[in-house]
């Protein structure tokens, strides 16, 4: 009989390898990244927090029973019932129960008796000068300023990527037109010139977020023009032409796609740009207005106070707006290394 000769491990067929995309070689790359994901898992907590923010700080129960009804959630549906209940002063009565926030002080609810005073057991980061709870105040900008921060970078973005790829893909006279577009509005700097708007609109959430947005997609439009001037030569583009499809359909169903990594990048530094120049509009009295609780407008508090030795007022929003705008930049630098193949480890 013959003998089974053994194959050596080196003459053995090698393993079918996993087949690896862009994204999942991104992700692995991305992880290797530590300071990248412990800023995502925080971003994603803070995300938690301003969502979940009427459940946490408030003076409206989560849970109660009142009259013989039980209300789930009146800090989020306004039950007609309820609307006459003052529930800062209310008690529940024999038969009645409520579940109320764990910081149960809502962040627009002033108590002058408690003026600027330090954190203790009742208000852990102490409060302001109307005698609001700071903490609660913190814990509800988390909310403006995530808002003001995505909904300003999604109107940046959605400008730059429609002038860019417009520029990108036709060029020569639609390419100049943006271009000196974007000249101009480099020409100024852009603080100043969100300052000189902002004087002449009323103080609203959504003036902010609005002027945030036109005046930052400078950066997204020259990154996508970029990316269609290397792409729209190339062997899919051309086919993509030579089979008769629209213009509209080759920029964003073929062309966008692979433009989109630095996009991505961009759109982490625009939130923490925005988030930064926000906190600096309510810092002067140019952003959100008042009562609505703002970083900015709890660290302008603090130039009246802060010699009487009030530190809680600038020291929690500042470490709010600090860890925010430091943790957006990190995971857009994680970004950024993980999807340039050249800075892959």
């Amino acid at each position: 009989m013959n003998a089974v000769r053994e194959i050596p491990a080196a003459e053995a067929p090698p393993k079918r390898a996993r087949k690896q995309g862009y994204w999942r070689l991104v992700t692995r790359q991305f992880r290797k990244r530590k300071q990248a994901v412990v800023s995502s898992f925080l971003l994603l907590f803070l995300a938690v927090l301003a969502l979940s923010a009427p459940f946490l700080a408030g003076e409206k129960p989560i849970y109660c029973v009142y009259q013989g009804q039980s209300y789930w959630f009146p800090n989020v549906i306004p039950y007609k019932a309820l609307v006459s209940v003052d529930w800062s002063r209310w008690e529940p009565g024999e038969g009645e129960r409520a579940v109320r926030p764990p910081i149960p002080h809502a962040p627009e609810r002033s108590n002058l008796r408690n003026r600027v005073g330090a954190p203790d057991r009742v208000h852990w980061f102490g409060t302001d000068d109307r005698g609001r709870d700071v903490l609660s105040r913190v814990i509800w900008g988390t909310r403006i300023s995530m808002t003001v921060g995505f909904v300003a970078t999604g109107i940046s973005i959605f400008i730059g990527v429609i002038l860019g790829s417009l520029a990108g893909y036709y060029g020569g006279i639609i390419d100049a037109i943006v271009l000196r577009i974007i000249e101009i509005v480099l020409c100024f700097p852009v603080f100043f010139l969100i300052l000189a708007v902002m004087a002449f609109l009323p103080p609203s959430i959504y003036n902010v977020m609005i002027v945030l947005g036109l005046f930052g997609w400078t950066s997204a439009a020259r990154l996508v023009r970029g990316e269609f001037l290397k792409l729209r030569d190339s062997e899919f583009a051309m086919a993509a032409r030579a089979s008769g499809l629209r213009d509209f359909r080759i920029i964003f169903r073929h062309i966008f796609p692979n433009a989109l990594s630095p996009v991505l990048v961009a759109a982490t530094f625009e939130v923490a740009t925005a988030i930064l120049t926000e906190s600096s509009l309510s810092f002067l009295g140019f952003g959100v207005p008042p009562p609505t609780a703002s970083w900015g407008e709890l660290v302008s508090q603090s130039q009246l106070y802060l010699h009487r030795g009030a530190w809680w007022l600038v020291t929690f929003p500042g470490i709010a707006i600090f860890i925010t705008v430091t943790a957006f930049n990190l995971v857009g630098e994680g970004l950024r290394d993980a999807m340039d193949p050249r800075l892959r480890q």
